[in-house]
């Protein structure tokens, strides 16, 4: 029964999350920009508290140090080795060869085509991002139903910029709204099999169940420093990402303290 709840809870937290910032996207329209900046940010410190604050002092907890840092590491080449099979998906060697490149990507994005390929590429790379989270949540789920239910509502409020993100460009290529909205609820969806993942990774013992914190965090980590910050950096000429990174550490910790 408790594992019909974890699988529920994180199709609920990816679907919808990411639903919602779809849905954000097609009626702010144009000025979803800025908006996504602000938000991937907030995202970001989240993200960077539930590491630091739940997934590896749980994952300390089940083993020891050089067990989670071992793990940290695993799930840090992991989601490198899947940034890698998006380049050669997007036939590219890096997406972008320069910081130059990177930093006016939304200059040489303008036109429809290569704003529907960013999109594509884009809605692959969170597909198998969603994965470390649905990890986390059927990890801790596993372990302790209201901890699993924290990283959830978390990995929700992360997961509205993350769509908003996918589906901005998806529409700037021409994709009717209500098949953008479709598709990133579909990708949203991809947690259940992280979730699955996570439980089944953290039933066989207590050092997998300190693996399996540890391999979100080392994932998500990544996510956060490769993908979401430099984001940020590229749709801002200010500090006000800076701020929203720090409320969102500042909440990601007042979420874990409600929930401990």
């Amino acid at each position: 029964m408790r594992i019909i709840q974890i699988l529920l809870l994180s199709l609920i937290a990816g679907a919808i999350g990411m639903g919602l910032g779809s849905m954000m996207t097609v009626v702010f329209g144009g000025k979803s920009d800025r908006i996504i900046s602000i938000f991937l940010a907030f995202a970001g410190g989240v993200m960077l508290s539930i590491v630091f604050c739940d997934l590896l002092p749980e994952s300390i907890i089940h083993s020891n140090m050089f067990i989670t840092l071992g793990g940290l590491i695993i799930g840090i080449l992991i989601i490198m080795a899947l940034n890698k099979v998006v380049d050669n998906l997007s036939k590219s060697k890096n997406l972008h060869g320069s910081f130059a490149e990177y930093f006016h990507e939304n200059e040489v994005l303008l036109k429809k085509r290569n704003m529907l390929r960013s999109g594509l590429i884009m809605l692959f790379a969170i597909a198998l991002h969603n994965i470390p989270e649905g990890l986390a949540m059927g990890a801790a789920g596993y372990h302790d139903m209201t901890f699993g239910i924290a990283i959830a509502i978390i990995i929700a409020l992360h997961n509205i910029p993350e769509g908003m993100a996918i589906s901005a460009p998806l529409l700037a290529g021409g994709i009717a709204p209500i098949k953008v909205i479709g598709l990133t609820i579909m990708v949203g969806s991809t947690t259940i099999f992280g979730s699955i993942l996570g439980v089944l990774i953290g039933g066989v013992s207590v050092y997998a169940l300190s693996v399996s914190f540890a391999l979100a965090g080392g994932a998500m980590l990544y996510v956060v420093f490769s993908e979401i910050l430099p984001h940020c950096i590229v749709n801002s000429n200010d500090r006000i990402p800076t701020y929203f990174v720090l409320i969102g550490i500042v909440v990601g910790m007042l979420f874990s303290g409600l929930f401990h």
